[in-house]
């Protein structure tokens, strides 16, 4: 059995889950660590590190990491694609659906309301709020911003790199809320938020699909949303309902506002019905 099969187990201990998240996120460094550094780095014992070794069907830890590391091969989104079309002789609608449904019952799993809700209060009181995302994630990201916006959040996208990026977060500060994107791993600018929010004082909020996360990875707010097998084509349906359920919860915690802002688009509407 391989990492990657035990990875569609069933039953899979916290600890486990840690590890095997660890490797696949972090593969480069696991190889590098020995099994003390890894329980260190991880929180965890020698022995639960031995355990999910065996559990996973290795003699021990070194013939883990050996295995790891001939599985290690070229990523990308065509690889992704392709892994995810072989499972079945074709593509068929059906099955797609019945798993993105798959992914959606492991976000509930995974959910904390009162987390949700504390994400939906940081929003709702927040100064100003500034969103990054990019890549596959700056989909979701145009759509908080749109969705915030017309229930009358004052909000701001940032750039997605270089010096417009870092000017974009240099207006950001107490009071404020940072909002960005880190499903798959924490990208350099999620990193730079992350380093600057003790100087700037504003609270931040991320979106990740990854159960586990290491204490420098954290927002104050971390937001659950399964996107399917790592290494498979990454789907966007339980992001999407997560930031739809967020925005209808901040709606309710505002509602004075958001009825004020909804007029006033409905009024201009009615104004210009030809123009737009």
């Amino acid at each position: 059995m391989t990492v990657e099969l035990l990875k569609k187990e069933e039953e899979l201990t916290r600890a486990d889950r840690k590890i095997l998240e660890f490797i696949g996120s972090n593969t480069e460094e696991f190889l590098f660590l020995g099994i003390g550094q890894l329980a260190e780095r991880l929180e965890v014992s020698e022995a639960t590190i031995s355990r999910f070794a065996r559990h996973a069907g290795y003699r021990d830890f070194k013939h883990l990491k050996q295995s790891v590391m001939q599985q290690s091969r070229e990523k990308g989104p065509a690889r992704k694609i392709a892994r995810t079309l072989q499972k079945e002789d074709s593509f068929q609608i059906t099955k797609w659906m019945e798993y993105q449904k798959e992914c959606l019952e492991k976000t509930i799993e995974e959910m904390e309301p009162e987390l949700f809700e504390s994400a939906a209060r940081e929003i709702a009181r927040a100064n100003r709020v500034f969103i990054f995302s990019k890549n596959a994630s700056d989909a979701m990201g145009e759509l908080l911003f749109f969705r915030l916006r017309r229930i009358g959040i004052q909000v701001e996208k940032i750039s997605s790199g270089g010096s417009e990026m870092l000017e974009s977060l240099a207006q950001a500060g107490e009071g404020d809320l940072v909002i960005f994107f880190a499903y798959s791993k924490l990208s350099a600018q999620g990193r730079v938020i992350l380093e600057c929010q003790k100087e700037a004082g504003y609270r931040t909020l991320a979106f990740t699909g990854r159960t586990y996360l290491m204490k420098e990875e954290c927002a104050d707010i971390n937001l659950y949303a399964c996107r399917g097998e790592e290494k498979e084509y990454h789907s966007m349906t339980a992001p999407a309902a997560v930031v739809d359920a967020l925005v209808l919860l901040v709606s309710n915690l505002t509602k004075e506002k958001t009825a004020q802002s909804l007029s006033r688009l409905h009024i201009l509407k009615k104004r210009y019905p030809e123009r737009f």
